[in-house]
């Protein structure tokens, strides 16, 4: 009977870790279809206007997930850039340039 309830408990843990990462990121596509909901309210695409929302809607999500994306990767290559450059004024090389990169890019 121990057996099977520590089968039991570990078997429950393991399927939350698996469904952890799905509820983490359902809040941000809510808010995400939240926000594209009132821009098309506040342009007169109410529920009646049919395919012309739903191509707004389409377009809406796309876009404001490829700007979050493209923000993001912007800002971290400008950091890698100034990084790196900082490394080779220094004259780092080597094992000391990878823990100087690791501390500039974390920070």
């Amino acid at each position: 009977m121990t057996k099977t309830a520590g089968i039991l408990v570990v078997s429950l843990f393991v399927s939350g870790l698996c469904v952890a990462p799905f509820a983490m990121a359902a809040p941000a596509q809510q808010n995400k279809m939240k926000t594209c909901n009132e821009e098309a309210n506040a342009k007169g695409l109410g529920e009646g206007k049919g395919d012309e929302r739903r191509a707004f809607m389409k377009e809406c999500l796309s876009t404001k997930a490829a700007k979050a994306v493209k923000a993001g990767g912007t800002q971290q290559q400008s950091k890698m850039k100034s990084c790196n450059k900082e490394a080779g004024t220094k004259g780092l090389k080597g094992e000391e340039r990878k823990t100087f990169m690791s501390t500039c890019l974390s920070s």
